[in-house]
C-alpha cells in the first residue's frame, strides 16, 4: 500500500511542481521584487535594526481597553513572532531537506535554493505585511494569516476556508510527521534508539507545549531557535575554515552542476532545479502562507515592520542555515555516496569532518530544531482552526491529532512517504496563497511607500492608522 501511494504521489507532484508551481513562485518573486524596489537587498540594515530593537521587547501582558472599556490582552513581541516563524522554518528542511536535495538533484540544487530565497524574500515581505494589515484581535493576542486576508481583502470566504484546511493539513499534520520522522531517524543513527520509543517521547513533549498556547510556544521558540542556529553556524564556519583550500572548488561544482555543465549526481538540470526549489521552499516557506500566521500575532506600530522582519527570516533560514548544511556535505565529499540520503547524509558528512561526535551533534541539533518546528507548525494549524470554528472540542481534537497522532505516524513510516505527502500538500497550499497575494499585493506596496515616506521625513518609528487607507478601512479591524 505504501509503495502504491508513493508512486501515485510522485506522478502528481511531478506535474504540479514542474508545470505550475515553480513558474508561479519565480514569477511572483520577480514581480514583488520589482514592485518593492528590490527591498530585500536595499532594506537589510532596516530589517536588522527592527529585529534587534524588538528583541528587547518583553512580550509580557499589557493593558488595553476593549469595547467595554476594560480587559487585557497579552501580546508577543516582533522578535518572538520572528522566532515562532523561524522555529517552523529552521528544522528538517535545513538539515535533512538540503541533504535530500543534494542527494537527488546534485550540488547544483544549492544554487537554486539560494535563488528561490533571494527572490522569495520579497514574497515573504508581501504576505507578512498583508497578515499584519488584516489581523484580528483574539481573546488574549492578535491572530491572522492568509485565511483572514483572503476573507477580508478578497471577500472570498470559500477560498479562505480552503486555505485554512490546506495549511492545517500541511503544517499541523503533514509537516509534523516529517519533523518526527527525521528526529527518530537521527536518534536511531546516533544512539540506536528505537523509533517507536523516540516517537512516544516526542508526543509527550509536544502535547505539553501545545496545550500551553501561543505564549508558551513563543517563549520556547525564542530560546531554542537562536541558540541552536548560532551553534550550528559556528560549527559550519569552523568546517569551512579547516577546508578553506576546497572552498573555490566547492563553489565551482555548485555553479557548474546548477546549469548542467558538469553533472556530478542527479538526473539533469531539471532534477537539479526542481529539487533545489522544492527543498528551498520547504525550508524557507516564502509564499507558502505559513509565516504570515506568526507575523500577524506581533504587536507593532506599522505592518511593514513585521514584513521586513519576516523577509530577514528567509535569508536567515536559507542563505545562512541551509548553506551551513550544504557546505558541510559538499566539503566532506559525502554526497558522492549514493546510498546516503536525508539526515543520514548530514550525519555522515559531519562525522567525516569532526569524528564520532558529528552524528551525535546532528542528532541533538535536529531534535531541537525539528521539535521547535513541530510546535511552530502546530500553531499555524491552530490559527486556522480558529478561523474555521470556535469549538473548543475541535481545537482539543486538533491538538491531539497534530502533536500526538501525526508525530507518532512520522515515527513509524518511511522517509520517502512523509516527504511525498509534504510536497503534495505544500504545492496546493502555496498555489492558493500565491493567487491571493498576487491580487492583494498592491496594498503591501502602498504600505511600503508609506513607511519609506515616514522614514524619509525623519520619523524613526513609522506609525500606521487605518485612516491612511480609507478605501479599505472597513476591511481592517485593528490599526485604529
Amino acid at each position: 500500500m505504501e509503495n502504491i501511494l508513493n508512486t501515485l504521489l510522485t506522478d502528481v507532484n511531478d506535474i504540479m511542481w514542474t508545470y505550475v508551481l515553480v513558474v508561479a513562485l519565480i514569477a511572483c518573486g520577480v514581480w514583488f521584487t520589482l514592485k518593492t524596489g528590490f527591498m530585500q537587498f536595499r532594506m537589510i540594515p532596516e530589517m536588522i535594526r527592527l529585529l534587534t530593537d524588538s528583541a528587547v521587547e518583553t512580550g509580557q501582558e499589557t493593558m488595553k481597553s476593549d469595547a467595554s472599556g476594560n480587559g487585557k490582552e497579552r501580546h508577543i513581541s516582533s522578535f518572538q513572532a520572528f522566532a515562532v516563524s523561524l522555529a517552523s522554518r529552521v528544522g528538517t528542511g535545513n538539515l535533512a531537506g538540503v541533504a535530500t536535495a543534494i542527494a537527488i538533484g546534485g550540488p547544483g540544487a544549492v544554487f537554486w535554493m539560494w535563488l528561490i530565497a533571494l527572490i522569495g524574500a520579497a514574497t515573504s515581505f508581501v504576505e507578512s505585511t498583508l497578515a499584519q494589515l488584516y489581523k484580528f484581535r483574539n481573546k488574549d493576542s492578535f491572530i491572522g494569516g492568509p485565511a483572514y486576508y483572503i476573507q477580508r481583502g478578497l471577500k472570498k470566504t470559500w477560498m479562505a476556508q480552503l486555505f485554512a484546511v490546506l495549511i492545517t493539513l500541511q503544517f499541523g499534520l503533514s509537516n509534523n510527521s516529517i519533523q518526527s520522522n527525521t528526529i527518530c531517524g537521527a536518534m536511531n543513527v546516533a544512539f540506536g534508539f528505537d523509533t517507536t520509543v523516540t516517537g512516544i517521547v516526542l508526543v509527550i513533549l509536544s502535547l505539553l507545549v501545545v496545550f500551553g498556547g501561543i505564549q508558551r510556544i513563543a517563549k520556547v521558540s525564542s530560546v531554542i531557535v537562536p541558540l541552536m542556529a548560532v551553534g550550528y553556524f559556528l560549527l559550519a564556519v569552523y568546517i569551512v575554515i579547516i577546508n578553506i583550500h576546497l572552498v573555490p572548488e566547492m563553489f565551482s561544482i555548485i555553479l557548474k552542476d546548477a546549469f548542467g555543465i558538469t553533472q556530478v549526481t542527479g538526473g539533469g538540470i531539471g532534477a537539479v532545479m526542481m529539487n533545489g526549489i522544492k527543498r528551498g521552499l520547504f525550508s524557507n516557506e516564502a509564499g507558502e502562507g505559513s509565516a504570515p500566521n506568526a507575523a500577524a500575532t506581533a504587536r507593532t506600530s506599522h505592518p511593514v515592520k513585521q514584513g521586513l522582519i519576516q523577509a530577514l527570516g528567509v535569508f536567515t533560514d536559507t542563505i545562512v542555515v541551509c548553506s551551513c548544511t550544504a557546505f558541510i556535505i559538499l566539503l566532506s565529499g559525502a554526497y558522492r555516496d549514493t546510498s546516503l540520503n536525508g539526515i543520514a547524509l548530514t550525519q555522515s558528512a559531519l562525522g567525516h569532518e569532526i569524528g564520532d561526535c558529528g552524528p551525535v551533534f546532528i542528532a541533538v541539533a535536529i531534535f531541537l530544531f525539528a521539535f521547535s518546528s513541530i510546535i511552530g507548525n502546530y500553531y499555524y494549524g491552530e490559527a486556522n482552526i480558529r478561523f474555521l470554528t470556535k469549538s473548543n472540542a475541535v481545537m482539543t481534537a486538533y491538538r491531539i491529532t497534530s502533536a500526538g497522532v501525526m508525530v507518532m505516524f512520522g515515527a513509524l513510516v518511511s522517509l520517502d512517504l512523509v516527504w511525498m505527502i509534504g510536497d503534495f500538500c505544500m504545492a496546493l497550499l502555496t498555489m492558493c496563497n500565491l493567487v491571493a497575494i498576487a491580487l492583494l499585493g498592491k496594498y503591501a506596496f502602498r504600505l511600503l511607500k508609506n513607511y519609506r515616506e515616514q522614514k524619509k521625513s525623519g520619523i524613526k518609528e513609522p506609525v500606521f492608522k487605518r485612516s491612511m487607507m480609507p478605501d479599505i478601512a472597513d476591511e481592517i479591524e485593528c490599526w485604529e
